[in-house]
């Protein structure tokens, strides 16, 4: 089973991985809503977060720059949430890509991966 973001292959092409972060309520300090007493106020659920971390892999460097492209291209404003599948089936529904930080390097050998 292969992971995909509003069923496109985008993070397959090499070895990833998928991460959740801190779930649960969002506290804010009193002092920052105008109270005088310490202490923090619940005013939600923290977003969810799941970063996927990996490499990009391809047979070229053009190919390699269309697969980053093809990840960037969907980082939307406004943001289209879509379904997040991670390699062993696990889902998380209207999920919006917002960003894409690439290493400091490209490797280059018998294939192109970043």
């Amino acid at each position: 089973m292969g992971s995909s973001f509003k069923g496109v292959d985008l993070f397959g092409s090499g070895p990833h991985r998928f991460a959740s972060g801190r779930e649960g309520e969002q506290i804010v300090a009193s002092y920052l809503l105008g109270g005088s007493d310490a202490g923090g106020v619940a005013i939600g659920l923290v977003d969810v977060e799941v970063r996927v971390r990996g490499r990009l892999v391809a047979a070229s460097e053009s190919g390699l720059w269309a697969r980053r492209d093809a990840l960037t291209s969907m980082i939307e404003h406004p943001p289209e949430p879509g379904t997040l599948i991670d390699s062993r089936g696990r889902s998380w529904e209207d999920m919006s890509l917002v960003g894409f930080v690439p290493e400091d390097r490209t490797d280059r050998g018998m294939v192109f991966s970043l």
